[in-house]
């Protein structure tokens, strides 16, 4: 696989000469816990979905992620190959990363809610080779799907099923043979070993424009991000990290998979959220750190509230993904005891701004943070020259841990010469440079902190033959942050009510978690002069009408 990741030679000095490039991988990290902290506990990976628990030592995740990645080579896979992963915050997701990085392939993580229509366009886009899934998960089983996909992808040679039966599973083809112990093992091992700047992840964002984007990342690109974050969290290898934020997100596997690694830290990943047993795991794993989106911190706080059980381990929960409503900051600080901190970022840079430990709680608040060392934010005018704080504008972003580009999309990577990455958001900054996302350029639905494809979706529903003009708006939700309405015109003589929607739209195989919650018919849609379906005006509709 060649990667087009043009956005990383041309900062590549600059970011050299002022040390937020380390030209280190997640091998030089795992590599260095070995030597420092082999019998340390690194990982505890608790499935509520299989009713286990499996801890390692570093020196147990070196050995496995070994016999993984010369497993790997066994199935052709070769440096810059796209292996695709497709799993729960499982062990084994972890492990088929490490593994992965030390042979030199690309990862590439797939959400569990995702179905045919999304997983036939991103693993052809970025010709997979092999995709690892869970057998079954949450009652539905993904291996069927996809080896009913398998004949229709031309670069899929494997599918492995973690938990599956015969000699196709991920257990009798990866980590059941000692494959680490052949004589040709410390070879594969050395010469796959990649730079820090090739690309090691490719991750998908919901599409905006029909289709999703291929984000490329170096260990560069990351590592600069999860350096600076670290240290303005003021984390060590003595805290404790629980993760139910999926890795398949740049929150799960930026501060959930790597950032333990790089601290020498221990992780506990959950992979089915269940507030009280991640009250259990917090308080039996004595977790100091967590990080998730704004549903999680309510759900953790009326946990404890509830049941009585303090978590006094807990010091900082990083909340991001959605604005965090003012109650919410204050019942969460009192239930839990912690440090609330707000955060903005993208699949494309990883977390940007954050609030500080220090700062008031009224910054997290009515902010969503200043800077992290070596990202610049600029909130510029449709020219792209800097406003004047106060003033809402574009929001550019500059620095070590942008993206390399869209994969195959170079022309998408919206990226200006003097490195300036248009994230399509709306914000506005103060006097002292903390930011806060006043709205979106692009019409995505944040809900839950997973970002909603509103144009794939309304493209599904002008097939209903019901549907004559259809459109999709946010609306807020105390919990979630936002929901999904459409608002649809039908055809003369037609109907069409909320049921046979959903249905309609789970015939086309749409991602359950894409599914909209309202519906509303409508004689007319307000529009420009031109056509154009004014959504600002639906949304004031919604504020009128609320339910």
């Amino acid at each position: 696989m060649d990667f087009d990741a043009i956005l990383i030679p041309p900062r590549r000095a600059a970011m050299v000469a002022q040390r937020h490039w380390r030209d280190r991988t997640i091998n030089d990290a795992l590599d260095a816990c070995l030597a420092n902290c082999p019998d340390k506990p690194a990982l505890k990976a608790l499935s509520v979905e299989r009713g286990t628990t499996r801890s390692f030592t570093y020196r147990e995740l070196a050995t496995l992620a070994d016999r993984i990645a010369v497993g790997f080579s066994r199935l052709g896979i070769e440096r810059n190959d796209v292996v695709s992963c497709q799993l729960p915050n499982w062990w084994e997701f972890t492990l088929v990363y490490l593994a992965c990085s030390r042979i030199g392939a690309v990862i590439n993580p797939l959400m569990h809610i995702f179905r045919e229509r999304e997983l036939s366009f991103m693993l052809a886009h970025g010709h997979s080779k092999v995709v690892i899934v869970p057998k079954q998960f949450r009652g539905f089983d993904y291996e069927q799907m996809l080896r009913g996909l398998q004949p229709t992808l031309h670069d899929l040679r494997h599918v492995l099923a973690v938990g599956g039966e015969g000699p196709d599973s991920f257990e009798a083809r990866l980590t059941t043979p000692a494959w680490e112990c052949e004589t040709d093992a410390p070879q594969i091992l050395r010469r796959g070993r990649p730079h820090p700047d090739d690309v090691m992840q490719l991750i998908y964002t919901s599409g905006t424009t029909g289709e999703p984007k291929g984000v490329m990342h170096s260990a560069n690109t990351a590592m600069s991000n999860i350096v600076p974050y670290a240290e303005r969290m003021r984390l060590s290898s003595e805290d404790v990290v629980l993760m139910a934020s999926p890795m398949a997100h740049q929150t799960g596997f930026l501060y959930g998979l790597m950032m333990p690694i790089m601290l020498q830290a221990r992780a506990v990943l959950q992979d089915i959220w269940e507030p009280a047993r991640a009250v259990d795991l917090i308080r039996d794993e004595g977790v100091t750190f967590t990080m998730a989106s704004t549903p999680f911190l309510a759900d953790l706080a009326r946990t404890v509230s509830q049941s009585g059980k303090p978590i006094p381990s807990l010091r900082t929960f990083l909340c991001a993904g959605a604005p965090i409503p003012g109650p919410l900051v204050e019942q969460a600080r009192e239930a839990l005891g912690a440090k609330i901190v707000s955060a903005w970022g993208m699949t494309e840079n990883g977390a940007v701004t954050t609030t500080l430990l220090d700062d008031d709680d009224e910054r997290s608040v009515n902010t969503d943070g200043c800077p992290l060392p070596g990202m610049e934010v600029r909130i510029a005018d449709l020219d792209g020259k800097p406003l004047a704080a106060g003033t809402i504008g574009r929001l550019l972003v500059r620095g070590c841990s942008n993206f390399g580009g869209y994969l195959k999309r170079p022309h998408l990577n919206s990226t200006d010469a003097d490195g300036w990455f248009d994230t399509g958001d709306l914000a506005v900054a103060d006097a002292r440079g903390y930011i806060r996302i006043s709205g979106r350029t692009k019409d995505v639905i944040i809900r839950g902190g997973e970002n909603i494809p509103v144009v794939e979706v309304e493209a599904l529903l002008y097939r209903h033959p019901s549907v004559a003009q259809a459109a999709i708006v946010g609306y807020p939700d105390e919990r979630l942050g936002e929901r999904a309405c459409v608002f649809v015109v039908t055809k003369p003589g037609q109907t069409l009510d909320f049921a046979s929607m959903i249905g309609f739209l789970k015939s086309q195989k749409l991602a359950t978690h894409y599914l909209p919650e309202r519906l509303e018919i409508r004689d007319a849609m307000p529009a420009t002069p031109s056509g154009k379906i004014q959504k600002f005006k639906l949304r004031e509709m919604l504020k009128v009408e609320p339910k």
